[in-house]
């Protein structure tokens, strides 16, 4: 068996001219080696027929195999490198055609043109397809596809673009409001695509709430920002919830689900509960500070001490296993899957066997002892190594996609934390801004955001690289990213579509409807019902974004997918709605019981509001808007069928409970 994408190209070698003697290469008659016979399909195999007799690729294999077929001499020039052009391009029109071509570069300093030698895929075969051997692309139907080329143990794409022939289009004059709308503006451009309207300002504040602060705007700061004449209300109002500490919350919870700060038991080698909540509050107080994201990272991962007294080493007590801590590394903060390159070069991606082992020895040397406290243990390094499986030699630290490094005066730990953090770094400034970016449209410029490779591109590439050097520029202060991205008016377009973008999924022509998240939802409940929620280790009131310990949860959180931090994967958050929520929300006790037991209807009739007033509080309190003309006419015929106090107010609570069962308050949009 050989290996997958030519991981093991000695040991290829050796399965191909030392196992079956005279069966896959025959020396005396070179013509009757399988090698041969099997690729040009005279003798059948699983692989297929993949060229004629009288191809080159034949004849460079049967010289080969005549002449010895010796393995290739150690000064031999080898690929570092390979380009792809065009990188980008727009076809118009079915069934035009463009050719890839492939450069490769080699350690010799020479290059070559290899696109005869290199396999061709697409991501989206409905807009572009492509020969995957000659690399000619033909456009389809309107759409956008990445174009994969492989050659040796490299592989990079090439955006295309298709759009109809003869497309009756005006680009539309729009003011962009920073350099997140020129992005995305010049893309939408390119895809001949109009984005939508601006949402109203009711829509606007409601997100803006949700987004920033994970709550729902009171009616009395609804009625605020919407008497309010400033043209520039909508950037003064981000502002103001960017110091509130609601948005600090927010984000503790975003990031302890990364790092998964959770109890994993009460022994000695477990992170417990009291491990956990010193780990959450380094965290809270290091965001609540506004400290440079990259400097809580760098501390983290070079930190040594006892679990107790250095809160930040638990990161090692949460996962002790190497590999898997390695790829934990990989995942969160550079935003890339290296799992597969344990055990083969990556078939979708650039990384190599080489990449993984060199990038785990980065933490091979990591240890742990007990400390005084019989549940604390001392996190230190000590010396340690990791064999590559094909060279069965020790793997030297190596970074992800970068060289081989010989580590002096510092821990191994230590030097890679500062490459991962430091301001040059290629992957951690854009992994950063693009979990900051889904957080807010819903979807990543690369999506999932922890899974970044050459087949799942950014759709907007000039967009990411622009968030992420702007987050470097910032010194890494994720609140001025965040105050960028709720002023520019790609995050402030409505939800409804137009007839360009009706389609469009994923270039950001238009905000997307979002189901609440488990916490906020929970949160938001408690909110407009007067009813606070009360959690393990917290005071009654707390919110669900406090909860520390990803162990400590509720049916309700887990029934609307609260992530349980036992991975790192961004899918551990589930943000699908389903029939068990809708249940829940209809039959269950979260909405009736906390509507009695708030009394909001009746201390709201207490007040002296009348049944019409009552229900445009109840409506500006959950969907922040007052009820249509439609609405209050309808709801006005039921009052008027309710004779008695009580029955009014069984009405009212119906009007409560429908609008907390609505799409519109339970989704943001």
């Amino acid at each position: 068996m050989l290996s997958l994408f030519g991981y093991d190209p000695k040991g290829d070698y050796h399965r191909l001219t030392r196992e079956q003697s005279g069966r896959r290469l025959n020396l005396a008659v070179p013509e009757d080696s399988l090698l041969l016979t099997k690729s040009i399909g005279l003798v059948p195999h699983t692989g297929g027929k993949l060229f004629e007799k009288n191809h080159p690729f034949y004849a460079t294999m049967l010289e080969w195999i005549k002449d010895g077929a010796h393995y290739d001499s150690d000064d031999v020039a080898l690929p570092v490198k390979i380009d792809v052009e065009p990188k980008q391009f727009v076809l118009e029109g079915e069934k035009k055609k463009v050719p890839l071509t492939v450069k490769a570069t080699y350690s010799d300093g020479t290059d070559r043109d290899v696109t005869t030698l290199s396999a061709f895929t697409t991501s989206n075969e409905n807009s572009v397809a492509i020969d995957p051997t000659s690399g000619l692309a033909e456009s389809k139907n309107r759409g956008e596809g990445f174009l994969m080329a492989r050659f040796h143990t490299f592989t990079e794409g090439s955006q295309a673009i298709v759009i109809p022939d003869n497309l009756e289009y005006t680009r539309p004059q729009i003011t962009a409001n920073n350099y997140i709308d020129e992005h995305v503006h010049e893309k939408l451009h390119k895809l001949r695509i109009i984005p939508s309207e601006l949402s109203s300002d009711e829509i606007f504040v409601r997100r803006v709430f949700l987004d920033i602060a994970g709550l729902l705007p009171t009616e009395e700061e609804l009625t605020a920002f919407m008497n309010n004449k400033d043209p520039n209300k909508r950037s003064i109002l981000i502002d103001e919830l960017l110091e509130r500490k609601d948005f600090t919350e927010l984000w503790v919870m975003k990031w302890a689900e990364l790092l998964q700060i959770r109890t994993t038991g009460n022994n000695a080698n477990d992170v417990t509960y009291k491990a956990a909540l010193l780990w959450y509050n380094w965290l809270r107080d290091q965001i609540a500070e506004n400290r440079p994201f990259n400097e809580i990272v760098e501390e983290m991962l070079s930190s040594r001490g006892g679990t107790h007294d250095v809160p930040t080493t638990n990161y090692y007590k949460a996962e002790s296993d190497v590999m898997k801590l390695t790829e934990n590394v990989a995942q969160v903060f550079m935003g890339t899957r290296i799992q597969c390159a344990q055990c083969h070069n990556h078939p979708f991606d650039r990384w190599t066997m080489d990449d993984y082992f060199g990038f785990a020895s980065f933490f091979t040397q990591v240890k742990r002892k007990q400390g005084e406290d019989p549940m604390e243990q001392i996190i230190y390094d000590g010396s340690g190594s990791i064999k590559n499986p094909v060279t069965g030699k020790d793997a030297e630290p190596k970074f992800l996609g970068g060289e081989k490094i010989e580590v002096k005066n510092q821990t191994r730990r230590q030097a890679v934390a500062k490459w991962l953090t430091a301001p040059g770094n290629p992957w951690f400034a854009r992994n950063t801004a693009n979990i900051v970016w889904s957080h807010f449209f819903g979807i990543g410029i690369v999506d999932p955001v922890d899974d970044v490779r050459i087949s799942n591109p950014a759709t907007n590439p000039e967009l990411l690289d622009a968030l992420g050097e702007k987050l470097t520029e910032y010194n890494f202060d994720m609140k001025k990213l965040v105050r960028d991205i709720c002023n520019s008016r790609t995050y402030q377009l409505s939800t409804r579509t137009n007839a360009t973008n009706e389609a469009d999924n994923t270039n950001f022509s238009h905000a997307r409807v979002r189901r609440l998240r488990a916490e906020i939802l929970l949160d938001t409940l408690a909110q407009v019902t007067d009813t606070p929620n009360k959690f393990r280790g917290l005071p009654l009131g707390s919110r669900a974004v406090n909860i520390a310990d990803g162990n400590t949860s509720t049916y309700f959180l887990t029934t609307f997918g609260r992530a349980t931090r036992k991975t790192v994967c961004s899918c551990e958050v589930k943000m699908e709605p389903n029939l068990s929520q809708a249940l829940h929300l209809l039959n269950g006790d979260a909405v009736n019981n906390r509507i009695q037991r708030g009394q909001v209807v009746q201390n709201l009739q207490k007040e002296g509001k009348k049944p019409e007033e009552v229900i445009t509080s109840l409506y500006l309190r959950t969907v922040s808007r007052p009820p249509t003309d439609v609405e209050s006419s309808r709801l006005n015929n039921v009052l008027s069928e309710a004779k008695e106090p009580a029955e009014v107010t069984q009405v009212l609570e119906d009007v409560f409970w429908a609008l907390l069962n609505s799409k519109e308050y339970l989704f943001n949009h």
